[in-house]
């Protein structure tokens, strides 16, 4: 996917972003088919994070799109101990951060943004280079609109009872 060299410049991004941002306890660049391109995420599985941001990823376009708000730009998660962050990295990768529930989340913003950007642009160039198209996140296919079901005449004494489900 991602030439060496473009990988140890990713990996050397995402460390000092962890260095500037104490409060990330891991940062993560994946393609956004969910593989793995550089990872500083002690104590967490780099893969299976990789793959739930893919799957996130997935609806998270979905919505964008569904709503009217363009392109996919980030998501944010927040859990009991902390955030899961991602961010746009170019055409065919995001960034995905997680950090501490002490966080100011206007910085993680700001340093993720940035970093993604960074990124992008790394793995971006990298692709472009080897002469491989970038796999870039295509919105869905809109399906056909919905025919309303005919409608039913209501049964002889009035509606159904409620039954509760079971």
């Amino acid at each position: 996917m991602v030439p060496e060299a473009e990988v140890q410049d990713v990996l050397d991004e995402l460390q000092r972003l962890r260095a500037r941002v104490p409060l990330l306890s891991g940062a993560l660049a994946a393609s956004t088919d969910g593989l793995v391109v550089a990872h500083d995420t002690p104590e967490v599985e780099a893969e299976g994070v990789a793959a739930l941001t893919a799957a996130a990823l997935g609806v998270a376009i979905r919505m964008t799109d569904a709503t009217g708000r363009g392109g996919f730009r980030e998501l944010l998660v927040r859990g009991d101990a902390g955030y899961i962050a991602t961010y746009a990295a170019g055409t065919s990768a995001v960034l995905t951060l997680l950090a501490e529930d002490r966080i100011n989340v206007g910085r993680l913003h700001l340093e993720g943004r940035r970093s993604g950007t960074r990124i992008g642009e790394l793995i971006d160039t990298a692709l472009t280079r080897t002469d491989r198209p970038a796999r870039t996140v295509s919105p869905p296919q809109q399906p056909a609109p919905r025919q309303p079901a005919p409608r039913q005449p209501a049964p002889p004494g009035g509606p159904l009872p409620h039954r509760p489900l079971t």
